[in-house]
């Protein structure tokens, strides 16, 4: 028997240490320190070894100028949002990690992805459900499907030697794990879902995907302040991170990579939850915009991009007088410093009296917005419900608001204006100094290309002008 050795690990971030301390060194948070007892890998535990094991050989340093690169095949999938958030499609070899919140869809959505790909060899490992249990969300997503459905392998196991048992048994094409955090290594005696645990099971699964280029799925917990469960070393370890975002109370779920070595790391796909299971919204703006039959105030829309997606949403606002001493500023979907920083400008270069007002800010669809090109709109909707003056719904913004009342330029706004005119709009107020990436002569500008009908303007003064005389 192999000699334990004890240890204690930080919930928060993973950090090792010989023995319990008050406060981490590492992310500074207290009492997070658990201890945990790891045991000595022993050589009568079965490992996962390659089918088709090469010889080993020692790895040596290679000039960057003679390495061959070939770009490598993506697996398709037939979910075209599941596509976008990846890069284009799923990397072979590629270990990919989403989180959510409990009941948010993370299960839902991966078996949906086991069921739609015809051909495919798929294992789906299950820690938390049972195979009847399997048995009927499948059944009640492929009601859905017109297409050809997938038989895709259902195995409930927690250990990790089973696991890789039965998969040089099966030899899978993809290996989705549901979930991490109930997975189990022999090598260490601590309980499931502790930062040991968590970091030997990743790192085995790791090495069995780069070893046979076989792509992984986790799904992982969350914790209560919303970060992914265990150390912050497996959102490292891992090539891509998924958040499965959304309220449980709206039927629309938002997919956003987080980090993305294959692509790029601001997409996010857009589904809604149904009775039959998740469907994909290939035009996000339909949903993100209401269908009015007036014209209400302190509503306008603004022109946003998401990765390569430009989306049209609606910010509203709502400006009232304070009935107490503390006026109240809550923002939602949208950075609350911002809003502050938006107020202090209107209030400081338009010369409107906001500081003893309420302010409220809403981002339909329940999504969160990080884009300083909403700013315009933003901004004039405060104004619209200032005055209660409603502003046309045929009227969009795209331009990022300066400190000293400027309409700075936003990028790409080729691609908003696009999307701008192809959802019906009359008129889109962009800024100034967005004229000389929008036309192909920076003394000359033709805008006949577009049906829409383009306001530049350089201040936000300008603006209200324009709007509201």
């Amino acid at each position: 028997m192999a000699k334990s050795k004890t240890t204690y690990f930080c919930q928060s971030c993973g950090f090792e240490a010989p023995k319990w301390l008050g406060k981490c060194p590492s992310c500074g948070q207290w009492n997070t320190f658990v201890e945990e007892v790891i045991e000595k890998p022993n050589t009568a535990i079965p490992e996962w070894k390659p089918a088709k094991s090469s010889s080993q050989r020692a790895n040596k340093p290679v000039p960057v100028s003679e390495i061959v690169f070939s770009e490598e095949d993506r697996l398709i999938t037939h979910d075209k949002e599941l596509n976008r958030v990846l890069g284009g499609g799923i990397v072979g070899g590629s270990l990919v990690l989403i989180g959510g919140e409990p009941g948010i869809g993370k299960s839902t959505l991966m078996l949906q992805l086991a069921l739609i790909m015809p051909g495919i060899k798929v294992l789906y490992v299950s820690g938390e459900e049972s195979e009847r249990q399997i048995k009927m969300r499948s059944e009640r997503i492929s009601a859905s499907f017109t297409t050809k459905i997938n038989n895709p392998y259902i195995l409930v196991e927690t250990s990790t030697q089973n696991i890789f048992k039965q998969i040089e048994l099966i030899e899978p094409d993809l290996v989705i794990i549901d979930s991490i955090q109930t997975l189990h290594s022999a090598h260490i005696e601590s309980t499931p879902g502790s930062v040991s645990q968590v970091r030997e099971c990743t790192a085995e699964l790791m090495r069995f995907a780069k070893e046979t280029a076989t792509p992984v799925f986790l799904i992982g917990h969350i914790t209560k302040d919303g970060a992914i469960a265990g150390p912050k070393i497996l959102e490292h370890m891992v090539d891509t991170v998924l958040q499965f975002e959304g309220d449980r109370h709206h039927v629309y779920r938002i997919l956003r990579t987080i980090k993305n070595r294959f692509g790029s790391s601001s997409e996010l796909g857009i589904y809604e939850m149904q009775g039959e299971g998740l469907r994909e919204v290939s035009n996000p703006s339909e949903i993100l915009l209401s269908q009015r039959d007036e014209a209400l105030s302190g509503i306008t829309i603004s022109a946003t991009l998401e990765g390569m997606r430009p989306m049209l949403i609606e910010t509203q606002a709502l400006v009232s007088t304070s009935p107490y001493g503390t006026p109240q500023r809550s923002a939602t979907g949208f950075d609350n410093k911002r809003m502050n920083m938006l107020l202090a400008v209107l209030e400081k270069r338009c010369g409107f009296r906001l500081s003893a007002k309420d302010v409220f800010l809403n981002i339909t669809g329940g999504i969160r917005v990080e884009d300083p090109a909403i700013d315009l709109g933003l901004a004039a909707a405060i104004i619209s419900s200032h005055e209660d003056i409603p502003v046309s719904f045929k009227t969009c913004f795209a331009g990022e608001l300066g400190l000293s009342g400027e309409v700075r330029a936003v990028n790409r706004i080729e691609q908003r204006i696009t999307e701008a005119e192809k959802l019906g709009f009359e008129q889109i107020v962009i800024s100034r100094y967005n004229l000389p990436a929008a036309g192909k002569n920076k003394k000359q500008l033709d805008f006949s290309r577009y049906n829409i009908e383009i306001k530049a303007v350089s201040r936000i003064e300008e603006v209200f002008q324009l709007l509201f005389g």
